[in-house]
């Protein structure tokens, strides 16, 4: 990523925010004709209690030497969450390291998956388990995540990947009924990464691909939506069970930075988790099926592919 699409980045990225606030929601007049969405840049200046010049200039990317204060005042004015503060501190940290004429990271040494990692998920025998990376490659799984997943490990190339699946593959809309959420999920996390991992080849590939094969994709990317993936619910669709509801708990490993460890519960006696008891007992007995403890296969991992 080179100065002009660093500064580039930010511009998108705090334009599309300033796009998403009206001037009644943060108590400015909204009266006279207004060419764009959302609040003037001279509006964001007046929040942020700088200068209109000097707002405008941080909008156009030029951030070099922009003092952590204004840029937590900037983020307070268009009422920006956690991830996306979080996202423009490192669009702000990449264009200044650029300006710095700072190399690129050097890559880290590839490894695999911590096997302290694998064998915990394997202990999970009632709960499906993934192991993700920054760009969404299922890197290691239990076997009853396996089973969840089974048409995304389908999907070639390998490693199977999340956002390859939901873009690419005609069967996402059937496994993934909520498939709108999640393909703006999907995005939302490959543009942390992008920005996390500036030099990454697998991150740029991937995002390049995807932007290349798929409408749906550029439209979403274009959005510049960052978020983080903690907790919540998820909606399946499995050939062999139906529907399931599942609660997720996605947890990092800090033995291995941008790693995800994301496990699945269904709320007890509820038709999900009858089903997911059902979608073990396939698994276990589903024709060249392995058994508990036997997948051990993990893409190689690099240090630099970080995720928060």
């Amino acid at each position: 990523m080179d100065t002009a699409e660093t500064a580039k980045g930010i511009k998108d990225f705090l334009t599309t925010r300033r796009a998403k606030i009206t001037p009644d929601q943060v108590g400015l007049p909204s009266s006279g004709r207004r060419r764009v969405p959302g609040l003037r840049r001279e509006e964001v200046a007046l929040l942020a209690e700088v200068s209109a010049e000097y707002y405008i200039q941080i909008e156009r990317g030029h951030v070099a030497g922009v003092s952590d204060e204004v840029l937590h005042a900037v983020a307070r004015a268009l009422r920006l969450d956690e991830v996306e503060t979080t996202h423009l501190f490192d669009l702000a940290r990449a264009a200044t390291a650029k300006a710095a004429g700072r190399p690129a990271r050097a890559r880290g040494p590839r490894r695999q998956v911590p096997q302290s990692v694998q064998a915990l998920i394997d202990t999970m025998v009632s709960a499906p388990a993934v192991v993700q990376n920054a760009h969404l490659d299922i890197v290691a799984a239990n076997p009853l995540g396996r089973a969840l997943y089974g048409a995304v490990f389908e999907h070639r190339p390998e490693p199977p990947n999340l956002a390859r699946f939901l873009f690419l593959d005609a069967r996402a809309e059937e496994i993934f009924p909520a498939w709108e959420k999640a393909a703006d999920d999907a995005v939302a996390l490959l543009r942390v990464a992008a920005t996390r991992s500036p030099y990454s080849k697998a991150v740029t590939g991937l995002v390049g691909e995807l932007a290349t094969r798929s409408a749906g994709f550029r439209t979403r990317w274009a959005a510049h939506d960052v978020r983080a993936h903690q907790s919540g619910t998820k909606d399946f669709h499995h050939p062999a069970v139906g529907a399931l509801t599942l609660r997720f708990e996605a947890l990092d490993v800090t033995s291995a930075p941008g790693l995800t460890v994301i496990g699945y519960t269904a709320e007890p006696g509820s038709p999900s988790h009858e089903a997911l008891m059902l979608l073990s007992s396939w698994a276990a007995t589903e024709q060249g099926a392995p058994a508990p403890g036997a997948i051990r296969k993990a893409a190689p991992h690099r240090d630099d592919q970080t995720f928060g």
